[in-house]
C-alpha cells in the first residue's frame, strides 16, 4: 500500500529527516512515535500527498485517503452534520435522504447523535476529535491517516479515542497510519510500531517486541529515560 525508499525532506538548509525507509501493507494499522518536533506530522503529509519529498521515492497505490489533522481542521461555520455532509457532496456527490442518513450512522458510530445541529465551538474536544474521526472515514477511504488523534484528551477519553479508531478499522477493513507522542495509545492501535527520532526511523516491531526492544533509542522513549541517545549532548 506504502513504500518509501530513503526518503528526505528538508525546509530551507535543513534536512528534518534523511534516507527513511518506510513500507507499510494493505490492510495494515503502523503508528510512528517519537519527540515533538522530530518529523511525524512532515511524514504524514508526505504520504498524504501535501508534501512533496526532497529526495528518494514514495509509492501509495490508491487516492482514496481520508486524513485527521492534529487541530481536528473542522469547518467552524459548519454545524456538526454540516461538517460531515460537505466531504460526502465534494468527494462522492452524495446528497439529499442518503447522504444525511450516512452522517447521522456515522455520527452515532462515534457517539455524537443529538449534536447534529451545534457548532464545533460548542462541543468539548475529545467530541471534536470524534468529529473529525468521523469526517476523515465517511468516505469509507482505503488509507486513513491519524495525525496526533489523542493529543491534549484526558486519559479515558484518548483510551476511547484509540478504541474508536480501533473500531471503526476493523469495520471498514482500510489501511491505517497514526503519529503519536503517547505510547499507550500506539501500543493500541498499530500492529507495527516505529520511533521516528533524530532524522531516523526504527525498524519497527509489534507492541510486545517494542516493549521488549534493545534499541537505546526505542528504550529511552518508551520509557522516558533522562539519559540515553535521544538526549546526549543536552544539558
Amino acid at each position: 500500500m506504502i513504500r518509501l525508499e530513503r526518503v528526505g525532506k528538508r525546509f530551507g538548509d535543513s534536512w528534518v529527516f534523511r534516507e527513511l525507509d518506510l513500507h507499510v501493507a494493505r490492510g495494515e494499522s503502523v503508528a510512528i512515535v517519537g519527540p515533538s518536533g522530530g518529523g511525524k506530522s512532515v511524514l504524514l503529509k508526505i504520504i498524504a500527498g501535501l508534501y512533496a519529498p526532497d529526495a528518494g521515492t514514495i509509492a501509495v497505490s490508491t487516492e482514496d485517503k481520508g486524513m485527521l489533522f492534529q487541530k481536528n481542521a473542522l469547518f467552524d461555520s459548519f454545524t456538526v452534520v454540516e461538517n460531515l455532509l460537505f466531504p460526502l457532496r465534494e468527494r462522492k456527490r452524495m446528497e439529499g435522504a442518503e447522504a444525511m442518513k450516512r452522517a447521522k450512522g456515522f455520527l452515532e458510530a462515534v457517539g455524537l447523535s443529538g449534536n447534529e445541529n451545534l457548532y464545533p465551538d460548542e462541543i468539548s474536544g475529545g467530541m471534536q476529535k470524534r468529529l473529525g474521526i468521523a469526517r476523515a472515514l465517511i468516505v469509507e477511504p482505503e488509507l486513513i491517516l491519524y495525525d496526533e488523534p489523542t493529543a491534549g484528551l484526558d486519559p479515558i477519553t484518548s483510551r476511547k479515542i484509540a478504541d474508536l479508531i480501533r473500531d471503526l478499522r476493523s469495520k471498514l477493513g482500510s489501511t491505517v497510519v497514526t503519529v503519536t507522542n503517547d505510547m499507550q495509545r500506539a501500543y493500541q492501535i498499530g500492529d507495527r510500531i516505529h520511533l521516528l527520532a533524530q532524522g531516523r526511523l526504527s525498524a519497527g516491531g509489534t507492541p510486545d517486541a517494542t516493549k521488549n526492544s534493545k534499541d537505546a533509542a526505542v528504550r529511552q522513549f518508551i520509557f522516558g529515560l533522562k539519559d540515553g541517545p535521544l538526549t546526549s549532548g543536552l544539558e
